[in-house]
């Protein structure tokens, strides 16, 4: 198992590299070349700026049983479509279950944004959204026999 970031906006990359090295889960950040990053213990891959490059490279890496840590539903559908675990700055962990419901969700809010109205902003993250998300990280590992 191997953990992959798409980590260009992710809030809670400490939170994954410190998880991952108490288990010894090898982990993997993927940034397009505007971000430069380094913690001592990821591997990190830059690829071009282009549009969804990081998500193609990310998803070409990925193994059955892997886990990703990803707010694009395009990028944890297609991960679920590998036999990966996928899981959302938020705790939300992607299912077969939710995943349709999610992707029809951000089709109508595209639409609605194309067609020019507005949709609900991102509220300011706080430590609780860190610590919801540890939770659910830490439980979707022990679900992969990496708990404690």
């Amino acid at each position: 198992m191997e953990i992959f970031v798409d980590a260009d906006a992710c809030p809670v990359k400490e939170i994954v590299v410190t998880c991952a090295k108490t288990r010894k889960i090898p982990v993997t950040m993927l940034f397009d070349t505007s971000h430069v990053y380094a913690d001592g213990y990821s591997r990190v891959i830059t690829v071009d700026k282009g549009r969804d490059s990081v998500d193609v490279k990310l998803v070409n890496l990925l193994r059955a049983g892997d886990v990703v840590v990803t707010q694009d539903f395009g990028v944890a559908a297609m991960a679920l479509g590998k036999g990966a675990l996928a899981i959302n700055q938020n705790g939300l962990v992607f299912t077969c279950e939710n995943i349709d419901r999610l992707l029809f969700e951000r089709f109508l809010g595209q639409k609605v944004r194309r067609s020019g109205g507005k949709t609900k902003g991102v509220k300011k993250r706080s430590s609780l959204d860190d610590e919801v998300f540890l939770k659910a990280f830490e439980k979707l590992l022990a679900s992969r026999g990496q708990g404690k």
